[in-house]
């Protein structure tokens, strides 16, 4: 029901107003004006005025519309930034759709104190004339250090094409988008205090660190509110920024091994990542969503010819977080042993597209594994909820699941054996003279190499049940330890591979222990490797309870501590 007591902008436009005083949300999300009296404007006189009144305010939202798209990212910062109560959400409201709207960077507080003393809505103001700031260099050090050494660790395959932008979408999204910024702040801060060795000091208090952390999670969940109440068509741009930033902080939570809310995290931005391809394209195909919704996120740029296209920051961002949003899906639902949520877009998405060879979403430059072992490892996670719901309503097909499971496992066989010959053809392969910067392909094809072995362990156990012992399982968890030990693939790339080193490792034979328990050994600080060692302590459970009698084992199971549920992404 729309309010009558709201500001009288709302009621001009029909909308509901959340009747955040001085300036409403709705109003801060569209950044127009908003008209907030006791009296009745002489304009609403129900005639002629209040017609030209209402096309007076279509006019300010498309324009104010066209400047958010295609603004400059000018860094301004308010004379007197408003506190902001961190235990009412109304009265951060505004500075919430600040967070979604605007191109404008608001000034904070020392980086290193940004998360341990103020709340995340604190260091904006919706308020006041904007002016002209510098960037500090503690500021500086910090988004230099995340672009520089933080984002290749975290995200080692990513290497987009300079020819196409690169990486430079990130530092559009740090100067000009606060929600994005404040992320990358947050992740910053506690990686370079590690970095310093800083981290045990008693001036750095983790616990306010989550604290802060579950701060922002809460300013995105307004900002999710805003877009549902007014509809996500009109804040595509920022739909994007919440889900970006939404994935950015989740792999900050869980690299500081806190495991508590990654369900929730995920279950909003899938809904997000719903909502936008629905926003555009009510109907059709997963894919023909998505390049609608990259063709809303604006037109690309070019900067010396009309074959040096450059896609503008959100829809780098887009790709980018949708490739994670379906990435820790497939990965959440072997913990869950559910179906993937998204499990009717793969193929349309993760497919390759017809007479190019492609898929649409390449997970492999992303997360470092071809599609087709995601697409099976989701398959398998299928099968085994599919075997679960059999088994609870008395009625397996064992025939059937054999049939199905054979099926997944000629296709990951086959393509393990084309693996070779992939190699050799794709270091051969440069797509421009500036690929000489990247690193040997050799490692990415170890580390698809070690996916593939631990989908097929998987898909032992879903079909056979937990059995060490078994020859198909003994050796592809040898393949695994001989692929870590002989590849020598460095510890970043190890570090995103915590899924498949826990599983191989948790039906590893009690003679193998010692060579998991040397590969976790070197990664140091722990800190920076918190999920292999967080794997490595889950392996270490199921390797105390080899053995029980009566206990009955599967993969989700591994992944079940006393508190939580553990997602290694």
């Amino acid at each position: 029901m729309r309010s009558s007591n709201g500001c009288w902008t709302c009621r001009l436009r029909r909308k509901k107003c959340d009747e955040t005083y001085p300036v409403c949300a709705v109003c801060s999300a569209l950044d127009i004006t908003c008209h907030y009296q006791d009296e009745k404007p002489e304009w609403m006189d129900g005639g002629v005025k209040q017609d030209e009144m209402a096309e007076c305010v279509k006019r300010e939202v498309k324009e104010n519309a066209r400047h958010r798209r295609e603004g400059g990212y000018a860094i301004h910062a308010s004379a007197e930034p408003m506190a902001i109560s961190q235990d009412s959400p109304s009265e951060r409201a505004c500075p919430v759709l600040n967070l979604l709207e605007t191109n404008t960077v608001q000034p904070s507080p020392d980086p290193s104190s940004l998360w341990l003393q103020h709340g995340a809505g604190n260091m904006y103001s919706s308020q006041g004339a904007p002016e002209s700031m510098t960037l500090k260099r503690s500021e500086a050090v910090l988004f230099t250090f995340y672009l520089e050494t933080l984002f290749p660790f975290l995200f080692p395959f990513y290497r987009p094409s300079y020819l196409q932008g690169g990486r430079a979408w990130i530092l559009e999204m740090i100067i000009s988008r606060p929600v994005v910024r404040q992320a990358v702040l947050c992740q910053s801060v506690y990686f370079f205090s590690l970095a310093q060795g800083t981290a045990a000091d008693c001036d750095l208090d983790w616990e306010k660190v989550l604290t802060q952390t579950g701060d922002a999670f809460g300013v995105l969940r307004q900002a999710l509110q805003v877009i549902d109440g007014s509809g996500i068509a009109g804040h595509l741009h920022g739909a994007v920024r919440i889900m970006s930033s939404i994935m950015q902080l989740q792999r900050f939570e869980i690299a500081i091994l806190s495991f508590h809310n990654w369900q929730n995290h995920l279950n909003a931005a899938l809904a997000l990542f719903r909502q936008l391809l629905d926003s555009v394209l009510e109907l059709g195909a997963p894919s023909s969503k998505f390049e609608a919704v990259i063709s809303h996120l604006g037109s690309s740029s070019s900067w010396s010819g009309p074959g040096d296209q450059v896609p503008s920051a959100e829809q780098a961002a887009f790709r980018f977080s949708s490739a994670l949003v379906i990435f820790d899906d497939i990965i959440a639902s072997t913990v869950l042993q559910s179906q993937p949520r998204l499990y009717e877009y793969h193929h349309s998405l993760l497919g390759n597209i017809e007479g190019t060879g492609k898929p649409f979403i390449n997970l492999e430059a992303i997360v470092g594994m071809k599609n087709w072992i995601l697409l099976q490892i989701g398959e398998i996670s299928t099968l085994d909820a599919w075997k679960q719901h059999c088994i609870a309503a008395g009625n397996l097909d064992v025939v059937e699941l054999v049939h199905r499971a054979t099926a997944i496992k000629e296709s990951l066989s086959t393509h393990l054996a084309s693996l070779g010959t992939d190699l050799a053809h794709f270091s051969r392969e440069r797509s421009s003279i500036l690929d000489v910067f990247a690193p040997p392909v050799c490692q990415g094809f170890l580390v698809t190499r070690v996916w593939t072995h631990a989908a097929l362990v998987y898909l032992s156990t879903v079909v056979s049940g937990w059995q060490p012992a078994n020859v198909d399982v003994r050796c592809n968890v040898s393949q695994v330890i001989e692929l870590l030990l002989k590849g020598q693939i460095s510890p970043a790339l190890l570090r995103t591979m915590a899924w498949p080193f826990c599983v191989a490792g948790c039906l590893a034979e009690p003679g193998q222990e010692a060579q998991f328990r040397g590969i976790v050994e070197v990664l140091q600080p722990p800190s920076f490797f918190g999920t292999i060692h967080k794997a490595l302590e889950m392996m270490e459970n199921t390797w105390r309870h080899r053995g029980v009698g009566g206990t009955t084992r599967d993969i989700a199971a591994c992944f079940r501590t006393q508190d939580d549920l553990v997602l290694l992404v």
